[in-house]
């Protein structure tokens, strides 16, 4: 039976829903970020290219953002609690493969199969939030689950570090297993009921397909870029992103309403904002990851040590930004977020040889700040625009942002590795040429950052909005 409204849940039902969702929101991003740090372990092992070893990375935020909206939409209509804890029961089973892996093809391939299960699992678990606690409330857990992300990410390099550097790189898939049992544990003792306001709709599937492989198209020809094979792939991307979008217009219960983008200013700006800040940020561990280890020459420990620096401030703050955007135009907050990591982006650029660890950790700790007050508020204002039945969609679109941004950013980084310093594996041989690539990625991130801010603002106030509760 679902769960028809913020009142129908009890006190007990919001914190185990709470719950649910912390602990979820941990173990995802420490597994991304675990890995970032990992990858010249991982090149060692199996002699990878640059550009193949982002695919260790890009390959588990592509699949995450194909099946996002689709399960977003799918547990909209068949329950988000059974859907996250399906994606849950994958997740786990993959990072088993993901340890047990013989080569670099296999590990990329298990490391897609994990995506999938993150897909499930993270659209879900906001929704579930959005669900069971009153609109007054929302910011505040929103930022509660910001903050245990940002844990994650924290914990990621400093444990990531340590235990690659001590047990090799293949602890890290094995780590997450006791952590997804302990989610399951949570998930099926201490969440009752069920959240399903699209029941019995029907399921866009045609249009489901039409994004996975559009959207696959484009991403992939990214990586093949400057070559012109890379060119034609993206371009047809983008066309199947065009027809998707017009095939969306068409049906009568879409994957993705494009009404909220065409109607909705509120939700089309704050999804906007949200994919130019992901994009400019989300490579800033695998690019300072290699900065450190390949050009400074530091050792996996003492870089997973520095590393923490952002996501420490950004935990610290998520929870006090979160709470802010209740009381204060979220778009106000966000855009200052946005600005800020501006100014942090700009900062990690001038990195170089001289650099010292101080003046790292103080511009990680720059863009964490600005990313903390960006992200909680702006998904408050995402998911304060939509009606209670579009809150699986709503909540896996902002996901899909996230997931989007993140494998843009990290296609630009290799973009200029591939321009730079080829598609050789990177040693301390390529390091002048790796910093050039490194400085060309952060200023390209920086004036992307600079134009979100107009993004953010150009959005409206939380009285402009389109779709009342």
């Amino acid at each position: 039976m679902a769960n028809s409204g913020h009142g129908s849940s009890s006190d007990s039902d919001r914190r185990s829903a709470l719950l649910v969702a912390v602990l979820s929101s941990f173990v995802t991003p420490f597994m991304g970020s675990s890995i970032n740090i990992a990858l010249p372990a991982i090149s060692d092992e199996f002699s990878m290219p640059a550009v193949l070893l982002s695919w260790v990375v890009t390959s588990y935020l592509l699949a995450a953002a194909v099946f996002l909206v689709p399960f977003g939409r799918l547990a909209d209509i068949y329950g988000r609690k059974r859907l996250f804890l399906y994606g849950m029961w994958i997740f786990v089973a993959a990072s088993l493969l993901c340890a047990l892996a013989p080569n670099a093809f296999t590990l990329i391939a298990f490391r897609a199969v994990q995506g999938l299960g993150s897909g499930m699992m993270f659209g879900t678990s906001v929704a579930i939030l959005s669900s069971v606690y009153p609109p007054k409330e929302r910011g505040r857990v929103l930022g509660l689950a910001v903050a245990s992300v940002y844990v994650g990410l924290a914990a990621g390099p400093f444990f990531g570090g340590i235990l690659t550097g001590v047990l090799g790189w293949r602890s890290l898939f094995v780590v997450l297993l006791p952590m997804g049992a302990l989610v399951l544990y949570a998930g099926y003792t201490r969440l009752k009921g069920e959240w399903a306001e699209a029941r019995g709709e029907s399921f866009d599937l045609r249009g489901s397909a039409i994004y996975a492989v559009a959207l696959t198209a484009v991403v992939f020809g990214l990586t093949l870029m400057p070559n012109l094979s890379g060119v034609a792939m993206s371009a047809a991307g983008l066309c199947g992103v065009a027809i998707f979008v017009l095939w969306e217009i068409r049906v009568e219960k879409p994957v993705l309403d494009m009404r909220l983008f065409r109607h909705n200013r509120r939700f089309a700006f704050s999804n906007m904002a949200a994919l130019i800040n992901y994009s400019a940020t989300s490579a800033v561990v695998f690019f300072v990851s290699l900065y450190l280890q390949v050009f400074k020459g530091i050792g996996v420990e003492k870089a997973g040590i520095i590393l923490v620096s952002q996501p420490i401030v950004m935990a610290v703050f998520s929870p006090l930004a979160g709470k802010l955007s209740d009381v204060v135009e979220p778009q106000i907050i966000a855009s200052i977020g946005m600005a800020t990591s501006a100014v942090g982006l700009a900062l990690v650029a001038l990195f170089d040889a001289d650099t010292s660890i101080p003046q790292i950790v103080f511009a990680l700790a720059i863009l964490g700040f600005g990313f903390a007050l960006f992200s909680s508020p702006n998904t408050n204002a995402i998911m304060g625009s939509v009606e209670r039945r579009l809150y699986g969609v709503a909540a896996a679109t902002v996901g899909t942002m996230r997931l989007i941004g993140q494998v843009l950013s990290i296609a630009i980084a290799t973009l200029f590795i591939s321009i730079y310093v080829g598609n050789v594996e990177l040693t301390s041989a390529d390091a002048e040429a790796f910093l050039e690539s490194y400085r060309m990625g952060f200023i390209t991130f920086a004036v992307l950052c600079a134009l979100g801010v107009l993004a953010s603002m150009a959005r409206g106030k939380s009285g402009e909005e389109a779709s009342p509760h």
